[in-house]
């Protein structure tokens, strides 16, 4: 299937040649080679094909409320957890979904497939919340839908959760998970992905994996990733106007929970500051009304004059992590589509 134009954002450069970043678009419809075994449904959500879109502006109203009802750093973090934990209550996912709990290298996870995956091709995505917050719930939609397109079986490991267990325990869980995960039986390819602090998570994690010489994921999906946890968000006063969900003052709590300010030079802290070289394909998705754009955007720099493969793409006038609503918005279902495109690109070719 050739691409479609591409999608209504800005692309950044590739390593491999002039030319723009590839058109996000699935290249080929990925069919499940064989039906997963249901552990159990679904958690509680409808499973309907069609979701009503929401206009963006209705939508940002109710990000710019979940900003201040949940990602408030005057809460205790049980009161954020349990806040944000609600909203996973009221997903849509696709039909046939379900959502099977394990245990992989020791980290309790959701292993989410969505009509049958093919086992042989897995998705590790690390959720967000500033690594205080959030859970496999916070991506599951996501998660299920990417499943559905792409015929992978997406892992969500539940790491654990600063300020109990800060840094290195969230980088400590996710090697394990996929140290698991790569030393399974005829192993497929594996992917790793993340949203926000769950980016940066993924990003250390393979970052780690190359500097000792092990073997790397066949590519890395970044969804507005927190990179750099020293950096001065007050810096860019529009910026910061114009994020509806993020606040300065609620990433400075996250970052000196997670570690302390003398470790946010730290490459497995603060990622951004590694060098680049040496990594898989990178997706980098981001939108420009967000406090931590410039992570991705110096990263798609970064990588990109390093030699790495990188697709960059930036939609304009979103807020941060509006890429976890595939089916109310339609530009998370163009990001969606470009994530699907590009686990078809990596693992093309790939025995399964």
């Amino acid at each position: 299937m050739s691409p479609r134009p591409a999608f209504p954002a800005r692309t950044a450069r590739r390593a491999r040649s002039a030319s723009p970043a590839r058109s996000a678009s699935p290249a080929r419809s990925a069919s499940p080679a064989r039906s997963a075994s249901p552990a159990r449904s679904a958690l509680p959500t409808s499973t309907a094909r069609w979701a009503p879109r929401v206009p963006p502006a209705v939508m940002r109203f109710g990000v710019r409320q979940l900003g201040r009802r949940c990602l408030n750093p005057a809460l205790p973090w049980p009161v954020q957890r349990a806040r944000l934990e609600q909203l996973g209550l009221a997903q849509r996912l696709p039909p046939g979904t379900t959502v099977d709990e394990q245990a992989i290298g020791g980290v309790p996870a959701e292993v989410v497939s969505a009509g049958g995956p093919d086992p042989a091709l897995t998705v590790i995505h690390f959720h967000g919340g500033g690594y205080c917050v959030g859970s496999a719930g916070t991506a599951r939609e996501w998660a299920a839908h990417l499943s559905a397109r792409t015929g992978c079986r997406v892992v969500l490991p539940e790491y654990r959760l600063a300020p109990e267990h800060p840094h290195p325990a969230a980088l400590e869980d996710a090697r394990a998970v996929m140290k698991a995960l790569s030393g399974q039986d005829q192993p497929g390819p594996v992917l790793v992905s993340g949203d926000s602090a769950g980016g940066g998570l993924a990003l250390a994690l393979i970052l780690s994996l190359r500097d000792e010489g092990q073997e790397l994921p066949a590519g890395c999906i970044l969804l507005s990733p927190w990179l750099d946890l020293g950096r001065d968000r007050r810096a860019v006063p529009d910026l910061v106007h114009r994020d509806v969900l993020l606040s300065p003052d609620w990433l400075e709590a996250c970052a000196r929970a997670y570690a302390a300010p003398s470790a946010w030079a730290d490459h497995s802290v603060s990622p951004l500051r590694a060098a680049h070289y040496g990594l898989p394909p990178l997706l980098i998705q981001a939108a420009t009304d967000e406090l931590l754009a410039p992570d991705a955007e110096l990263l798609a720099a970064s990588a990109s004059a390093s030699g790495v493969d990188v697709t960059y793409t930036r939609w304009p006038r979103l807020w941060h992590d509006f890429v976890l609503q595939p089916g109310l918005l339609a530009a998370a279902d163009s990001a969606l589509a470009q994530s699907a495109w590009f686990v078809g690109q990596v693992t093309a070719g790939s025995s399964g």
